[in-house]
């Protein structure tokens, strides 16, 4: 399927379900909203729900390039866009001094343009790219600072770069960018409204055993019905910090691994540290609070199906 033939929210929804991921209603129209109306798309929630994932899917779905920004603190222009081929730029005038090339304004013109680029996802994303404009993936925002949020504004909005040497770099067709946010701190405003915005929650039970389904087939339906019940609980207690559905299917082939059938409190309590990332989270379930939630698994399954 091509960008220009994506015509409703349900032809998004059936994109995004031959490529194996499971989106509601709401994350789909946001998706279809800013596909059409060549919008980012911003993207809040826990982490381990599936927003990197999004942009990958996109990308794969449409044929596309998938180019990903990966955010951390200390991120700048020279990492994120571009940086000069200082050592290239060194031999540029090494060998001009040896050819007897004297002309320093032409030789400085010469010295800064794309040719002595190292270029980084910012400025690769606005390229023309064959297969089409790439999905550029912005990914966790959240870790970065404000000033690099500041620098993004021209980006968001006019899909384009200002680079002093060089003057304006404007993409010929807009990437589609999808930008993905832990909320460890909160998003200024000002970037945030050139964006669409959709928070990416936890699913619930039967959206999550869809997924179980695609992601962990070789998993026996008792024991995924066990675990998106029991994942579902342990959300509702209060952890530091609450599994994703990363975890999810991770905890499903690690139990497949250990040809685990369905679960028992020997198996729950052995593979805590695949679904819970924090010992203080783990001992407090561990035992008999993983007894008792297993407990009111196997009376709820008894008197209804999931899904």
């Amino acid at each position: 399927m091509t960008l220009m033939s994506i015509n409703s929210v349900s032809e998004v929804e059936e994109l995004l379900i031959k490529n194996s991921y499971i989106a509601d209603n709401s994350l789909s129209t946001a998706l279809y909203l800013a596909l059409t109306l060549n919008r980012p798309l911003f993207l809040e929630g826990e982490a381990g729900v599936g927003k990197t994932e999004i942009a990958k899917v996109l990308a794969a779905s449409l044929n596309r390039n998938l180019i990903r920004l990966q955010c951390y603190e200390g991120l700048d222009v020279n990492s994120a866009v571009f940086e000069w081929n200082y050592s290239r730029q060194m031999l540029e005038i090494r060998l001009a001094e040896i050819t007897g090339r004297t002309d320093q304004k032409s030789l400085s013109k010469d010295l800064y343009t794309s040719e002595f680029m190292i270029k980084r996802p910012l400025l690769r994303a606005l390229e023309t790219d064959p297969l089409g404009p790439p999905v550029l993936l912005i990914d966790e925002l959240d870790r970065t600072d404000a000033p690099f949020e500041a620098y993004l504004l021209e980006i968001l909005s006019e899909y384009q770069i200002t680079i002093p040497e060089m003057g304006l770099i404007k993409a010929k067709s807009p990437p589609i960018v999808i930008i993905t946010s832990n909320r460890t701190r909160e998003i200024h405003d000002a970037l945030k409204r050139r964006c669409f915005y959709h928070w990416v929650d936890y699913p619930d039970a039967i959206r999550e055993l869809e997924i179980l389904k695609i992601k962990a087939p070789e998993a026996p339906e008792i024991l995924r019905k066990q675990i998106v019940l029991f994942v579902q609980k342990l959300r509702q207690t209060d952890l530091f910090k609450q599994p994703g559905v990363a975890e999810t299917i991770d905890w499903a082939h690690a139990l497949v691994q250990l040809d685990h059938l369905s679960l028992d409190p020997n198996s729950i309590d052995s593979t805590l540290g695949v679904l819970l990332k924090y010992q203080e989270d783990i001992a407090k379930i561990q035992g008999s609070e993983a007894n008792l939630l297993l407990t009111e698994v196997r009376s709820e399954l008894s008197m209804t199906q999931v899904g």
